[in-house]
């Protein structure tokens, strides 16, 4: 038995509303209820599972928990320490359930994720001592190492903490070169068929095979606030040793499923994409994945081979129709390219998965229609719509603040009975506006006789037709809470 068996430690994704999913890039009850497991968190787990702590990790949201099951599970496991994560929309109702841990127990609190990492003092002085520690950035070894040396943590790189009424900093922390010295994310304590996204086959899990992005999007969040600009790669043995042992976890991925890469942008390092490709191949996986890309990354040599290795779908940020708007949000891609990858994945046999935004800079009205209408042009397989966000931590957040864009700063007024909701305004266009044409471009694509035909006639097994049933569920069920 280790040394540390006898520090119990709750690693938790919190109860808020239900089906909220703080793991997506922008946290919310998305429209077509997606539930993403809590992969961050099931890293730390693996990391203090490693070093033999009493680790158990809990997603409250994907088991329908509420603040009531968080006081009973604390009370139940009396926990040295707990770890809860932190999203904008859900900040207020984070430190609750801090509060709560602290009226049940004697553990210290330590709080990770985006919200946090920006706004350390401003989150640690809200909570007035019910979060102890709060980590900044990636925090996969932050947390081991605030265990190993509380209370003393000036010497703990990247956190800060509450003492005496009091914030102190410590010194940023550099960010994981070796990804592969991580242990694989401790998927064991979850039930991974919890998990849904209507785009993705079922079930489904992810796999980040690389931290980071080159790239300069005003909007992202997560290279700007825990990730960085630097693309960080895994070697493609380990990745694909991880989707072996997953496979072995859920056999059920096998049969109609998918892994997803979850990396900020797959397909960016050709050489790398290809390489990943040949290893599956050799090992002689029969498994099918989709990833993020960019419209900038067309090859059509490289989709052939990841057509070959199981690739089935390539999830593309166009965000918008029109150039100026791409241009003000530095995504650094044109038009024409957005059509040309278009056409390689065609051939390649390969989905397309079309992400666009509504309220990015500069966004009118007239703005608005051209992005829905190049979106329907493109002729993708599925879609999305979602209304800018402007994040703390971002550029885009900086902007909006300084050009007086930004409804709200009240960060329990982000959300709308749970749902994604608009709060930025322009003079060309409202927040409500927004919200209408994010709306009228889903109903404009996923609501035509023939999409919906072509939707059940490609249905290819029980699996399938359970993600489609399940996701056309969830889609209506906003359209009523939206009435």
């Amino acid at each position: 038995m280790s040394a540390n068996s006898h520090i119990k430690i709750l690693v938790l994704n919190e109860p808020f509303v239900k089906d909220f999913c703080r793991t997506q890039r922008w946290a919310a009850r998305s429209r077509g209820r997606v539930l993403r497991a809590p992969d961050w968190l099931a890293y730390a787990t693996a990391v203090l599972e490693r070093e033999g702590y009493g680790v158990k990790l809990f997603d409250m949201v994907a088991d329908n928990k509420n603040k009531d099951d968080l006081r009973l599970l604390v009370k139940r496991e009396q926990p040295a320490f707990v770890v809860l994560d932190s999203t904008t929309p859900s900040i207020y109702s984070d430190i609750e359930c801090a509060k709560i841990v602290k009226e049940e127990s004697e553990a210290a609190v330590i709080m990770v994720g985006p919200h946090i990492s920006v706004l350390p003092e401003e989150t640690l002085a809200l909570a007035q001592g019910a979060v102890d520690v709060a980590c900044i950035g990636e925090y996969d070894y932050s947390v081991k190492e605030i265990i190993e040396n509380f209370p003393q943590l000036l010497n703990v790189d990247g956190i800060a903490y509450w003492r005496n009424d009091k914030v102190f900093k410590t010194k940023p922390r550099a960010l994981i070169e070796n990804l592969d010295e991580l242990p694989y994310p401790a998927w064991h304590h979850l039930d991974l068929m919890k998990y849904f996204d209507g785009g993705k086959l079922y079930p489904y899990i992810d796999v980040i095979s690389g931290r980071g992005c080159p790239n300069q999007c005003s909007f992202c969040l997560w290279p700007q606030v825990m990730h960085g600009t630097r693309y960080r790669l895994r070697s493609p043995e380990n990745v694909i040793g991880e989707i072996e042992h997953d496979i072995k976890l859920c056999p059920k991925v096998l049969k109609g499923g998918e892994f997803f890469f979850e990396d900020d942008t797959f397909t960016v390092i050709k050489e790398r994409a290809v390489n990943i490709c040949e290893e599956i191949l050799r090992r002689n996986l029969k498994i099918t994945f989709s990833v993020n890309a960019r419209a900038d990354s067309a090859d059509l040599e490289m989709f052939m081979m990841m057509k070959r290795a199981g690739c089935r779908e390539l999830l593309v940020g166009f965000e918008s129709g029109s150039q100026a708007i791409l241009d003000n949000a530095h995504k650094n891609i044109t038009l024409e390219q957005s059509r040309r990858f278009m056409e390689l994945a065609k051939k390649a046999k390969l989905q397309v998965h079309g992400c666009f935004v509504i309220g990015l800079p500069g966004e009118t009205e007239e703005t608005a229609r051209k992005t829905i209408e190049f979106a329907l042009s493109l002729k993708c397989d599925t879609l999305q719509f979602s209304g800018a966000v402007p994040f703390p931590g971002t550029k885009f957040f900086e902007m909006a603040q300084n050009n007086g864009w930004l409804r709200t700063r009240e960060w329990s007024r982000w959300l709308k009975v749970g749902e994604q909701k608009g709060i930025v305004s322009y003079p060309g266009i409202s927040d409500e506006q927004i919200n209408y044409f994010v709306d009228l471009g889903l109903r404009k694509f996923y609501l035509r006789p023939d999409y919906m035909l072509k939707f059940m006639l490609s249905t290819k097994n029980s699996s399938d037709l359970y993600r489609k049933i399940r996701g056309a569920r969830n889609y209506l069920s906003y359209l009523w809470v939206k009435e």
